[in-house]
């Protein structure tokens, strides 16, 4: 994190773009997801199709961007149990940063950014209790870091409960 700061210091640091709409530029069919039941989701190819994520930092990184996120913005247990796999969470988000640090680590002076998204259940609406949903970030947390992030981003949220909870994952995470 301190080299990070350091480069903040002394440039601006642009991030990557949007994840979901340059893997549809790769014309991605079921089988790519591993099947009709799991296509759409996009943190499944941490596993599947390890090389398209890798092709997607790579381009990103190669037009310039200092800091590229993790294919993990749904990888925790709500987004997950849509697809009936909610205990992949850490095994997704291990392997979204794991793939994020192997490209990195070929640019000099480039950061992962470990990515926590908003998810489909919101505590304030009372889809999901906050505990919950809290110990949902934190295993999602903690793959993240045990894959290679440099920080972790927590973002496109709109629910601040929801913020909340994935603060308190975080951090519970990063204690571990």
């Amino acid at each position: 994190m301190t080299d990070y700061i350091d480069t903040l210091s002394r440039q601006v640091v642009v991030f990557d773009g949007a994840t979901g709409t340059w893997l549809q530029t790769q014309n991605l069919i079921a089988d790519d997801f591993g099947g009709p039941d799991l296509e759409g989701c996009n943190e499944i190819l941490n596993i599947t199709r390890p090389d398209v994520i890798e092709s997607l930092h790579r381009a990103y990184l190669d037009v310039g961007a200092g800091v590229v996120e993790t294919n993990t913005f749904g990888a925790f247990g709500a987004p997950l149990g849509e697809y009936d796999m909610p205990d992949r969470a850490y095994e997704l988000a291990a392997a979204g940063a794991s793939i994020a640090r192997k490209v990195v680590d070929q640019y000099d002076g480039r950061f992962v950014a470990g990515s926590m998204g908003p998810g489909t259940k919101f505590p304030t609406l009372g889809q999901i209790s906050y505990a919950d949903l809290r110990d949902q970030y934190q295993i999602e947390a903690a793959g993240l870091i045990d894959g290679g992030s440099d920080f972790l981003i927590i973002e496109t949220q709109f629910d601040l409960l929801s913020v909340k909870a994935a603060i308190n994952g975080a951090r519970r995470a990063m204690r571990s």
